[in-house]
């Protein structure tokens, strides 16, 4: 099973900010959980927002797709989109392989948190 950072912050969402604390004007990289890919399945596509947009905090800004289903992605803090994980567009399941690594979806410079949790409140909710 795959061990959840203590040192990053968690949505009720299922997404994760590398970071202990949010920050406005930090860029911080953003994806979800391992607890998400899990129940979601093989994920075979995502989709991104683009560099140079904005994303809001706790509103949906792309979507994952697996063979089970597809879901929405939300935004677990609000500002402007600097980078994608490119690497996703050729391989999703990086996503399912390595959450909190190589699967990241995006960075965001931050304009503003939205309600993030620790990781053991976070593991709490989801036990």
């Amino acid at each position: 099973m795959t061990a959840l950072p203590t040192d990053f912050l968690y949505s009720e969402e299922h997404e994760w900010v590398n970071t202990s604390a949010v920050v406005e004007g930090e860029t911080v990289r953003v994806g979800i959980t391992h607890i998400a890919a899990e129940a979601l399945g093989d994920i075979v596509f995502v989709e991104l927002p683009e560099v140079g947009s904005e994303v809001e905090a706790g509103e949906a800004f792309g979507e994952v797709e697996s063979t089970k289903s597809v879901s929405d992605i939300y935004a677990p803090v609000s500002g402007e989109v600097v980078a994608v994980n490119e690497a996703l567009e050729d391989n999703a399941g990086l996503i399912n392989e390595d959450p909190y690594g190589e699967g990241w979806l995006y960075e965001v410079k931050v304009t503003e948190a939205g309600e993030l949790m620790e990781a053991e409140a976070y593991q709490a909710a989801n036990e």
